[in-house]
């Protein structure tokens, strides 16, 4: 087993080896799907009678077993690299459908299904964040619980304020660098988002302000990352 240590322990380590399992993972599986659809390759859906299996099924299986191994004998490395690994691979399975188990339909190539990208992407930024040291939960030397406690807490409290406005990758990366949170929290919320439908009154400045800044039909640079990694409807 190559020995990936970035600092920081052996742990550090491990959550490498997740972090390139899933990319991998994920992209092999969009680069399939992505084969399946156009009728190119080998290839193809499996079904058992009526029913569309979708590879979430084996991501829940794969996580469910990798985490049963690994709290049952906890093995030494190299092993524990190899059940993380296959751990992340069973977690980009499932998050790639994301937007299926939350919806319950299949929505995987419609704009809805743009969800499973989103979790997919930040999953990964927040799992290369953490390699890179980020971590909120550290103390700092010399701060006490009570302290590490109220920062942990104004931290989420801007994540969630910022999911609430309709920022739920700001929100969710914010957990892990809180500036990034703090931003998008203050900013104007989107129009259609929770904040807004219970802040922002009919007729309101704030309520104009915000559909002028995020019109109907707006396409960011995040919606042509989502065009390149997840392919178009």
């Amino acid at each position: 087993m190559i020995d990936i240590e970035l600092g920081g322990g052996p742990g550090r380590g491990v959550l490498a080896w997740m972090l390139l399992a899933f990319v991998v993972t994920f992209l092999v599986t969009r680069l399939i799907t992505r084969m399946i659809r156009a009728h190119r390759g080998p290839f193809h859906n499996l079904r058992l009678g009526n029913v569309h299996v979708h590879h979430e099924v084996y991501g829940i299986f794969l996580m469910l077993v990798t985490g049963a191994l690994e709290f049952a004998y906890q093995p030494p490395s190299p092993w524990l690299e190899v059940l993380a690994a296959a751990f992340a691979c069973g977690a980009a399975l499932t998050l790639d459908e994301f937007a299926l188990w939350l919806r319950l339909q299949d929505v995987y190539w419609t704009n809805e299904g743009r969800t499973s990208v989103d979790a997919v992407l930040v999953t990964a930024t927040i799992g290369g964040l953490l390699l890179l040291g980020a971590d909120p939960l550290a103390p700092d030397a010399g701060t006490g619980a009570l302290a590490v406690g109220v920062t942990v807490a104004v931290n989420l409290t801007f994540a969630f304020v910022a999911i609430a406005k309709g920022k739920t990758s700001a929100g969710i990366i914010g957990i892990v660098v809180p500036i990034v949170a703090v931003v998008a929290a203050l900013r104007l919320a989107k129009p259609g988002s929770l904040w807004a439908r219970r802040w922002y009154r009919p007729g309101s400045q704030r309520l104009a302000r915000s559909r002028a800044r995020y019109p109907s039909g707006m396409r960011t640079w995040w919606d042509k990352v989502l065009d390149k990694v997840g392919g178009t409807g």
